[in-house]
């Protein structure tokens, strides 16, 4: 039989050998410089110089133009917006009223009814009835087509004759 000997170590510090694992080399970039180029000096001739500014002139005044066409586009439609507002409330107001008068007009019939004592009686109140409804909604479409008609006109005429004259200052 053999016999293995141990022998104890001073114990290193046990961080640096695995630190020791995870070094990279470290590498450089290499060094790149952009060549130089000594450019001709070359004076602009004054013609080009001048088409050049009177250019950007005609282009900052186009600008301006257009920026001030858009404004008042803006605004146009803007006041459009708040007339149609006003023309839909006013309508919507009216067809609720519309609503409201046909509801009462029809539980006053369904009372008439109740209340009818013969078979004549009761077609009496029921033609007498259906006679004043068709011509209440009658009435009430006719009211509420000439309100959308002139919702319709207040919204459209302002853009057409505003947007049409923004548009001509531009061009």
């Amino acid at each position: 039989m053999t016999e293995v000997t141990v022998t104890k170590t001073k114990a290193a510090n046990p961080a640096a050998p695995m630190a020791a694992l995870f070094d990279l080399p470290k590498f450089e970039l290499a060094k790149f410089e952009f060549p130089k180029f000594d450019l001709p000096k070359m004076d602009v001739p004054e013609g080009v110089r001048e088409a050049a500014e009177k250019g950007v002139a005609q282009t900052r005044e186009a600008y301006e133009k257009a920026t001030a066409t858009a404004e008042e586009a803006t605004r146009i439609l803007e006041e459009a917006n708040r007339a149609f507002g006003k023309a839909l409330a006013e309508y919507n107001r009216t067809a609720l009223e519309a609503g409201r008068t046909n509801i009462n007009a029809a539980f006053d019939w369904a009372l008439a009814l109740a209340k009818a004592t013969s078979l004549n009686e009761l077609v009496e109140v029921s033609t007498a009835h259906m006679r004043t409804r068709f011509e209440a909604v009658g009435e009430q479409g006719k009211e509420l087509a000439a309100l959308a008609q002139k919702a319709a006109n207040d919204t459209v005429e302002p853009i057409k004759s505003g947007l049409s004259e923004a548009f001509k200052k531009v061009a």
